[in-house]
């Protein structure tokens, strides 16, 4: 691609996403996890969940999430722990060895984006940063919506 070549919307997306997604395969692969593991511990690094929230927020029917946590739990990297508040449901939650792994492979990947970001100018990646937010807000209320209109 030359500097004159100008990506419609929705190639300039899609490529953009193939090119991060490509940079975390990357480092969850040299951390010996798969994109849907690198995913789970990102879940995990601010809440402690439900296996059927977790399911929810990831897209995994039941038997998927509990396979996904089988092994992040066999591996010692999760937990399930009985809930406070309700004697039926199991929370997930992290493990320090986990967490430990979660920030290594975060510190590699933040450094490649930063790496990415390096190639464009301040007002391009600052152009960038309010393009993503506003769409990923969009997205959000929009969810929000549907969600509330159901």
């Amino acid at each position: 691609m030359t500097s004159d070549d100008t990506l419609s919307p929705v190639d300039a997306l899609a490529q953009l996403a193939f090119l991060v997604h490509g940079v975390l395969e990357r480092r969850a692969t040299e951390a010996d996890l798969s994109i849907s593991q690198m995913r789970l511990l990102g879940i995990l690094r601010d809440r402690e969940p439900t296996m059927n929230e977790l399911g929810a927020r990831m897209v995994l029917d039941k038997s998927s999430i509990s396979g996904l946590v089988d092994r992040a739990e066999r591996r010692g990297l999760v937990v399930r722990v009985p809930s406070s508040t309700d004697r039926r449901s199991v929370r997930v939650r992290m493990t320090d060895a986990g967490r430990e792994l979660t920030h290594r492979v975060e510190r590699g990947f933040d450094a490649d984006v930063l790496a990415l970001l390096a190639g464009i100018s301040p007002a391009e990646q600052s152009a960038l940063v309010s393009g993503a937010t506003a769409l990923i807000s969009a997205e959000a209320r929009a969810r929000a919506a549907l969600a509330d209109a159901g």
